[in-house]
Order: structure tokens, then C-alpha cells, then sequence
């Protein structure tokens, strides 16, 4: 359900909409954005009070700051950090879901940052990421995008295995940076979707997850309802449509634009995506302002 800054959920819908933010819901990349999308998706939210969940890389500072630049609407819950923290917002402020917390140290008892930390420190082409980036779940790095299989096969031969960790590797096409994450294993974007399917009874196809880079696979193939936006990386599109081959049973969109005369791209993708599975009904939303 929708709420503005300052109102609460009233009622919790059994289908969940759940988006990355940068360059899936928000129009920061450099493809042609369609100027009404933030408006439009904000409205159809509240009007089919669908619970909504931002999944991102981001910290709250940073989320709260996409919120009043772009203008999209207060999420339900916030999975931030790469899913490592999980918050609900309600009466207009934000609630740390401490539950999710204990659930991650119990699953990953072998979890240390810090001596990831150690590990790796010897490793050329990699550059720890500033404070704010980094949390008690989340060791993350800046890689030498060029020399990325070197580095990623010494990450492997230190790491791999030890912490009950995973590895995710992206890259940023803006910004030509690569990107790294040492997570928990139990505190991923898919395992944080997880967790919230569970605690509001909501079926796995029920929860429509939507992405555009590589940091987005894991709940892309974990058996929830996926869109890929149309600016999504080549690589991940790739890897997406080699992982449905392998398993039929993987459903993932490819918005590709045209649904409401929209491009497809970033906010308009998600919005697609919505109605492919149902959440929105595109034939009469397309009367919504």
C-alpha cells in the first residue's frame, strides 16, 4: 500500500512489488526516461495498495536522498545496503527490523567482516569503499574493472567458503567502476525478499522483483516473478536468459516498451513488468494521472 511521508500501512497486501533503485527505478542512466513514470507508478501504488519494497545498494542517507530528488514515493520497507538491513516505514518514520538481524547471525555463524577485511588487503586493483558503504553485513570494494578476472580468481582462492559469505561482483557503466560485495550468505537482495515473503505470507510468484545489473541476479533466479527493465545491463540479460534455459521453471519479463505508451526503461520497465504479472491492470490504468 502507498504511503506518503507521514502516513501508515493500514492494510497489507498479499502481493509485493519489490525494485531495485538505481537505473530500475530511478531514471539516472543514459537511456531516454519517460517524464510521467515516477508520477504515474507512485499513483498506481497507492491506487492497488500494493506493498511496495525498495532492494538496493543503497544506504538510507542515500535512498532517502533518491526519494526527494527523483520523486518516487516512500517505500513500505527499504531492504538498503544490498539487503543487508531491512526497515519499515510507518507513521512517518523508519522502523530497523532487528528480527532480520538475529535470523542473519543465526544462518551465518562463520560471518566476519573484518577478517574478510584482512584477507583480501594484499590484493592489487582493489580499493575499499568509503565508510558509509560498509556496515556489519557488508564488506564492499571498488575494482579495476580491466583486471577483474585476476582479481576475482585471488578473491576466490582466499576467500571462497570461509565466512559463509557471498561474492557478488557488478559493474558500473556510468561510472566505469567495478563493484564488489562480501555478504552473509543469509543477507543477500533474495534472501532479504525472502525473509519478507515468509513474515507476510506471500507466495514466491506473488513477489515481483525488478532489475537492471548484475548485484540484481540472485532474485532474478530464486523463483519470485522478475522484470527485467529494458536498460538492463547486456551481461545480466545474458546470464538471465542462460539461467531460463537451464531451469524453465525461472519467469522473468524483458520489458521491452509500447505497454501504456511508455518506453520500457527504468520506471516505465517496472511499471511494464507490474502489469505483465497482474499487479497493475494496464487497459484500465491507462487512465490513471
Amino acid at each position: 500500500m502507498a504511503c506518503d511521508k507521514g502516513e501508515s500501512i493500514l492494510e497489507v497486501s498479499m502481493k509485493i512489488l519489490a525494485t531495485d533503485l538505481d537505473r530500475t527505478l530511478l531514471p539516472n542512466g543514459r537511456w531516454e526516461s519517460d517524464e510521467e513514470a515516477i508520477s504515474l507508478f507512485n499513483a498506481l501504488t497507492e491506487k492497488h495498495e500494493v506493498l511496495v519494497v525498495y532492494v538496493t545498494g543503497r544506504n538510507l542517507a542515500l535512498t532517502e536522498k533518491a526519494i526527494d530528488e527523483f520523486g518516487v514515493r516512500y517505500p513500505d520497507i527499504l531492504c538498503s545496503d544490498v539487503g543487508t538491513s531491512i526497515r519499515k516505514f510507518k507513521n512517518g518514520e523508519w522502523s530497523f527490523d532487528y528480527g532480520w538481524i538475529d535470523h542473519v547471525r543465526r544462518e551465518s555463524p562463520n560471518w566476519d567482516a573484518m577478517s574478510i577485511r584482512d584477507v583480501v588487503a594484499g590484493i592489487n586493483g582493489m580499493r575499499e569503499q568509503e565508510s558509509e558503504h560498509l556496515s556489519q553485513f557488508k564488506q564492499s570494494y571498488y575494482v579495476d574493472h580491466q583486471h577483474k578476472d585476476r582479481i576475482l580468481k585471488e578473491v576466490d582462492e582466499l576467500v571462497k567458503g570461509r565466512f559463509d559469505e557471498v561474492i557478488i561482483y557488478s559493474f558500473d557503466s556510468l561510472d566505469g567502476k567495478g563493484l564488489l560485495d562480501f555478504l552473509p550468505a543469509s543477507a543477500t537482495k533474495q534472501t532479504a525478499l525472502e525473509y519478507l515473503a515468509d513474515e507476510y505470507g506471500t507466495a514466491k510468484k506473488d513477489v515481483v522483483f525488478c532489475g537492471d545489473s548484475g548485484n540484481d541476479i540472485f532474485p532474478l533466479t530464486a523463483g519470485f516473478s522478475g522484470v527485467l527493465v529494458r536498460n538492463a545491463d547486456d551481461q545480466l540479460v545474458e546470464n538471465i536468459k542462460k539461467s531460463m534455459t537451464q531451469n524453465p521453471d525461472l519467469t522473468v519479463y524483458f520489458a521491452k516498451g509500447g505497454v501504456m505508451g511508455l518506453k520500457g526503461y527504468y520506471t516505465s520497465g517496472v511499471i511494464e513488468g507490474a502489469c505483465h504479472y497482474g499487479i497493475f491492470d494496464c487497459a484500465m490504468d491507462s487512465l490513471v494521472t
